[in-house]
């Protein structure tokens, strides 16, 4: 997961303790990515966060997806 991959999201210590984060703003991947989550449109998040591109939504999402893909997840016993 490089920033070749994302050339929209960046990863720095010296920004938000190294939280990915949309580049150029201090908005963390999982900030725009726990709206879709909850169900808010891309039009919505937009209004809310004008620096913010659709494709900036759209990579956030890719970059959630890529991060998950590249762990293991624990899973709870279903019962």
């Amino acid at each position: 997961m490089g920033t070749v991959a994302f050339p929209r999201v960046s990863v720095d210590h010296r920004v938000m303790g190294g939280v990915p984060c949309i580049r150029g703003t201090r908005i963390p991947v999982a900030t725009v990515v726990g709206m879709v989550a909850e169900g808010m449109p891309a039009d919505e998040i937009l209004r809310d966060f004008p620096q913010l591109t659709a494709e900036d939504v759209r990579e956030a999402l890719r970059y959630a997806a890529a991060a998950v893909d590249e762990r293991e997840l624990p899973l709870r016993p279903a019962g």
